[in-house]
């Protein structure tokens, strides 16, 4: 535990809170904890520190616990040791947001000729301060569990794709449905009628004797047909 004067004074303070709690002497504390009797008298005279795996198993002695508080008082709880890990089986960058190997994964050109991770994260602080601006800032790392596998996500995105469909295909229905009883209400047919009203010219422009004009092939009607219709 580092600090001044006034951090000193504190663990000197909380020392002795811990050794009246746990009604400890100096020598029966320092025995449990494996230091010497000089370091535990010398931490509650504000002489020196202790390191903080010993603080936290002299507040375990008493039956208490170190935490962390915020400015309000709230504990602050340890990041998960169960978060997500990288392919060494080490945790992520606690300063970084790691995020699914199939979102933006970041290794350069070489990526495309290797697997691809299950997890990844942007080195580069300016990058993750960009998403953190459109999605806010995780409170913690993820913690992997059913469905995050590169595979099971592939899977749902496709499952989500067809059920995007499945939901148009039903919306789109509904509509047809609706046209067909609003023309059943107001008596119109249901379906138009596709009879043809081009004149003869027009099928001679199918059976050609010679070469066609280019508005010709692309329009095959005379220029006085008023049904330019498909059926021809």
């Amino acid at each position: 535990m580092g600090g001044g004067p006034e951090a000193r004074r504190r663990l000197s303070a909380l020392l002795r809170r811990i050794r009246r709690t746990a009604d400890l002497s100096q020598r029966e504390m320092a025995r449990a904890l494996g230091v010497s009797t000089g370091a535990v008298a010398q931490a509650e005279s504000g002489a020196r520190d202790l390191p903080a795996t010993v603080l936290m198993r002299a507040a375990g002695l008493a039956g208490l616990r170190w935490v962390l508080v915020d400015a309000s008082g709230a504990e602050v709880p340890a990041m998960d040791g169960d978060a997500v890990r990288d392919r060494g089986g080490r945790l992520f960058p606690a300063h970084l947001d790691p995020r699914h190997g199939d979102v933006g994964w970041w290794h350069g050109p070489e990526r495309y000729s290797r697997d691809r991770p299950e997890f990844t994260f942007d080195r580069d602080r300016r990058q993750r301060d960009d998403v953190r601006a459109v999605v806010g800032v995780p409170p913690d790392h993820h913690v992997a569990g059913p469905g995050d596998s590169l595979a099971e996500r592939e899977w749902a995105r496709a499952e989500a794709a067809r059920a995007a469909w499945r939901a148009r295909w039903r919306r789109d229905l509904a509509d047809h449905l609706s046209r067909q009883q609003e023309r059943l209400r107001l008596g119109l047919p249901l379906f138009a009628d596709p009879s043809c009203t081009c004149p003869p010219a027009c099928d001679e422009l199918l059976f050609p004797d010679g070469p066609l004009s280019a508005r010709e092939n692309a329009v095959p009607h005379v220029a006085e047909c008023t049904c330019r219709c498909d059926v021809c």
